[in-house]
């Protein structure tokens, strides 16, 4: 439905703000297909057409065919109000347009019944492998009793009281330890819709901090990498990618911030596959895990370590050395 603050845009620009991950190029082939339409009313054929408060707009697009990806998950630690798993590269915490099936919430319905109670606390992205929190919700609950693990965990995050450490590996040499403070949010000399970029506390920006320190440098392709740590101060979206590129030190791997944004503009107007992409940019996957988390327990409040092996398709580029050094040291 339309709001009243966008009363008399142009249905293509409409859709750009309602939608932010369709690109412009996609808006012009759904709107030329016929696939968009008034309720009640007849097919909209004009990116110009201007959309009224209170209209409701249908669109009507065929379901596409989901890439193939790794359909489980490993439980790391389970109880009666926590769960904790590792979670695959490559497979999707949520449904999006090009995932529905292919998800981790799918996977655990058909792996544990589709009325399960564990709700995730937070989420990884697609292409990050590792440790990811669930705790046991209430169906239904009212204000008048306590939260559940779920709204207690949920919480412990939202007031920072978890830590996350990540290992990556990122392109060029870092030699020393070292603490990125810039404020984010989504990057307005962008195209990408989705993608974060730097900008000013006065501009809109929201505080971010990662400390990063460097473990082990190695090479691949012949090019300068560095193994590092990176612990996430804060949690915003795509955080340490963004950092890590503003850095000049991009993620391996990374489709959006280590490339010319107009490789994943022709990968998401299906001018390029995803092949082709992961081909330019070194690796079918982004190269940055979940290594450990700590959370207090739900219900006792006991702090509670976890961690997911280095992955090995990782681990063939930069081996984990057998000792990591404490936080903070390189």
């Amino acid at each position: 439905m339309v709001e009243e603050g966008l009363n008399g845009y142009r249905v293509d620009r409409f859709l750009q703000v309602r939608i932010r991950r369709l690109s412009r190029t996609r808006i012009q082939s759904i709107i030329g297909q016929g696939q968009l339409r008034l309720e009640g009313g007849a097919v909209i054929t004009r990116a110009s057409h201007r959309v009224r408060t209170a209209d409701t707009l249908i669109l009507r697009r065929p379901a596409p065919e989901e890439p193939e990806v790794p359909l489980h998950y490993e439980e790391i630690y389970r109880d009666g109000s926590l769960m904790i798993i590792n979670k695959p590269s490559g497979l999707p915490v949520h449904p999006t347009a090009r995932y529905h099936r292919h998800t981790l919430t799918a996977v655990m319905r058909t792996r544990l019944g589709s009325e399960h109670p564990w709700q995730m606390a937070h989420r990884i992205d697609r292409e990050t492998s590792g440790v990811l929190a669930l705790a046991r919700g209430a169906a239904v609950r009212s204000r008048r009793e306590p939260p559940s693990p779920a709204g207690v965990l949920k919480r412990s995050f939202a007031r920072r009281e978890v830590h996350k450490e990540y290992l990556a590996i990122a392109r060029g040499t870092i030699e020393t330890p070292v603490h990125i403070d810039i404020p984010l949010a989504f990057d307005p000399n962008s195209t990408i819709n989705i993608k974060m970029g730097a900008v000013a506390i006065e501009d809109g920006g929201a505080h971010a901090q990662t400390d990063v320190v460097p473990l082990v440098h190695a090479s691949f392709r012949g090019d300068p990498v560095t193994l590092v740590r990176c612990i996430p101060l804060t949690g915003r979206q795509h955080q340490i990618r963004v950092h890590l590129a503003l850095h000049g030190a991009p993620l391996l791997g990374d489709k959006l911030y280590g490339v010319d944004e107009r490789l994943f503009r022709e990968m998401a107007d299906g001018v390029l596959s995803m092949e082709e992409v992961s081909e330019a940019v070194g690796l079918p996957r982004q190269a940055l895990h979940a290594h450990v988390l700590e959370v207090p327990h739900p219900e006792s409040g006991e702090r509670m370590r976890f961690s997911a092996p280095w992955p090995e398709m990782l681990a063939d580029i930069v081996p984990l050395p057998d000792e990591l050094p404490d936080d903070g040291e390189a």
